[in-house]
């Protein structure tokens, strides 16, 4: 088992983890993530139109004083596709430059995974300075996201005064004194106006999506620069966030699809993953996203429950001793998992003890 080869110390022979014979083999065993995990996790695609206003068509005074108004009208007009011209312009260069960013910030976090696969030293500090890097670059696509919003605001303004601009238009159409030209000129304003009211509208609506799809991206990458720290620290490769993770129907329903017993562990009361605290250092978070990944691959509306379990024995004191410092070790693996990605909602945590423990432990349970 791959676990063995780590020395991880757990509980009853690895107990459950990778899909051991002990518990029904409920989980498929992993050989390990690859990079081709992060691979997937690409920069979201942004929109590409290119909104140019078609123009305004030249009139003729016609020396009515609705003639006056439609010269007005078309003047506006012309200011405010001037307005969408500029503002398009701007929606490129931010577009570009987001591009750019999150290109070279995906780039940094590829790299580092692809240094992780293969193995590094714990805390390597070439590592945690690329990791700082990567935060300072996910840093510059949120202001990105900020630009692309003041950018959305100044064609809000534009869509009302276009909006505007086309009552007014409609309106002139009651107002006395005008000759059949006025009419038709209106008209020609009119139709340009609408145009120009779609095309913001869809400018509006295509830049709505590109802060929406930046705003889930920069969300998910938070998470995975978590994990990321986590392995950097540990020198091993775990994978993306489990913060990531889509949450699906409902959990009860989906462990009885796949044949397992519903919230509260495995038959028999047999946890996900057992840790042996028999020592200061005990490296088991490697051995622990591994199977909280099998876990949430089979069900991911699964949460879990982190019991400390302290040795009894006959003198109170020691026995309360014994439990307050598996406890410390059950808040270390809480710490863990919301590393990882795990919602701090689906997160139990609980102390007991057991004659059968000499030392202190850490069971992690699916709920």
């Amino acid at each position: 088992m791959p676990l063995r080869k780590r020395h991880v110390v757990l509980a009853a022979a690895l107990l459950a983890l990778a899909g051991c014979d002990s518990v029904g083999n409920p989980f498929p065993s992993l050989s390990g993530p690859s990079s081709s995990s992060y691979a997937a996790n690409q920069p979201p695609q942004l929109g590409n139109t290119y909104f140019e206003p078609s123009g305004v068509s030249p009139g003729s005074p016609t020396g009515t004083y609705v003639g006056q108004k439609v010269q007005g009208f078309r003047a506006e007009l012309g200011e405010l596709q001037g307005a969408i011209r500029s503002q398009n312009e701007q929606l490129q260069t931010v577009r570009n430059k987001t591009i750019q960013d999150s290109q070279a910030y995906h780039e940094n976090v590829a790299g580092m995974n692809a240094r992780l696969q293969v193995g590094t030293t714990p805390g390597n500090p070439v590592l945690m300075n690329r990791w700082e890097q990567a935060q300072g670059q996910l840093n510059t696509i949120n202001d990105d996201i900020i630009l692309m919003n003041q950018l959305s605001a100044q064609i809000t303004t534009s869509s009302a005064m276009a909006n505007y601009l086309l009552d007014s238009v409609g309106a002139a159409y009651s107002l006395s004194g005008a000759v059949d030209e006025d009419h038709r000129q209106l008209r020609v304003v009119e139709d340009e106006t609408q145009q120009t009211v779609v095309l913001i509208e869809r400018l509006l609506n295509e830049l709505s999506q590109d802060i929406a799809r930046q705003q889930q991206y920069v969300g998910n990458e938070k998470q995975n620069l978590n994990a990321l720290a986590l392995a950097i620290k540990n020198g091993q490769l775990y994978g993306t966030s489990f913060a990531n993770r889509p949450i699906l129907g409902n959990a009860n329903a989906q462990m009885a699809a796949s044949g397992l017993p519903g919230p509260g562990g495995f038959a028999g009361g047999q946890p996900l993953v057992m840790v042996r605290f028999d020592r200061n250092s005990v490296d088991y978070e490697t051995a622990l996203y591994e199977a909280v990944n099998n876990a949430l691959a089979r069900y991911p509306n699964a949460g879990f429950q982190v019991v400390a379990v302290g040795p009894a024995v006959n003198a109170v004191g020691q026995s309360t001793q014994n439990t307050a410092q598996a406890r410390l070790y059950a808040e270390r693996v809480v710490r863990s998992l919301q590393s990882m990605g795990v919602d701090p909602n689906r997160i139990g945590l609980s102390a007991t003890t057991s004659a059968s423990a000499q030392f202190p432990e850490v069971h992690v349970l699916v709920r």
